[in-house]
């Protein structure tokens, strides 16, 4: 097979190939949906062992909301509902939502679906998909299901697509496998940072999230944490000094120095 001439390919292909590159270079960070838009399909993978994924998954969720530019008449806050839907296996595993746990803007919003099996899931995610009244969908599905192969994917991806609302769904004990999603990620429960007012006290949560797949952006690794009332990420080695720095002062508060 012949293989073309570089001379005789049109100079737009050339030009095409070399902005998808500059794309693709770009590194995701928080608050980049406001310059290069949503998203759509996102899946989230995550042990049961840490029930990290569905934290994770809300956190890149608002980071999205709270960052999409809003058109002249639109509210301010969004109070769209959210719709959570859940496999009875994940529930077993994880549990389910427990709204005063939640962020105080999306308490009174969820609206909670249990599904008994994988295709009962998929079909509400994808009718979820349908609704433009809904602020994103969040589902979380155990395991690697046969009913959620690559067509079941491509399909909430074409929904998503065509009415323009988020997805993120949670694979709790799942096997990287074939997916139409568009950014892919694994996460896993980081150390939390010591609070200034109260050092005996729980830190913020922190998640140790690697995208390992993104059809706009390059693959890499960050802290993630909730800061200053938005998403903050960080490299895995600007967090090493911090974390030795938190261990150390704990040390100190359970073994204090006796003076001579």
């Amino acid at each position: 097979m012949s293989q073309p001439d570089p001379v005789s390919l049109p100079f737009t292909a050339f030009t095409d190939v070399a902005a998808l590159s500059a794309r693709r270079s770009t590194r995701w960070r928080p608050g980049l949906a406001a310059h290069q838009g949503l998203a759509l399909h996102n899946e989230v993978f995550a042990s049961t062992r840490e029930s990290a994924g569905c934290a994770a998954a809300l956190a890149l969720a608002l980071d999205d909301a709270r960052c999409l530019p809003r058109e002249a008449g639109d509210e301010a806050q969004d109070r769209r509902s959210v719709l959570w839907v859940q496999t009875r296996e994940a529930a077993r595993r994880v549990g389910r939502p427990y709204r005063a746990g939640l962020p105080q803007t999306l308490q009174g919003r969820v609206i909670h679906v249990l599904a008994e099996k994988a295709e009962d899931a998929l079909f509400a995610l994808e009718e979820g998909l349908r609704c433009r009244d809904l602020a994103f969908v969040l589902g979380e599905i155990a395991g690697n299901p046969k009913a959620l192969d690559f067509t079941a994917s491509r399909r909430l991806t074409l929904a998503s697509e065509r009415h323009g609302v988020p997805l993120f769904l949670v694979r709790l004990d799942a096997a990287r496998d074939l997916s139409s999603a568009r950014m892919r990620w694994e996460v896993a429960s980081a150390p939390s940072p010591a609070p200034h007012w109260n050092q005996r006290a729980p830190g913020t949560p922190r998640w140790r999230a690697e995208l390992f797949r993104a059809r706009a952006h390059a693959p890499g690794e960050w802290v993630l944490g909730e800061e200053h009332g938005g998403l903050m990420a960080r490299k895995p080695d600007e967090e090493t000094g911090e974390a030795a720095a938190n261990w150390a002062a704990g040390l100190r508060l359970r073994h204090p120095l006796r003076r001579a």
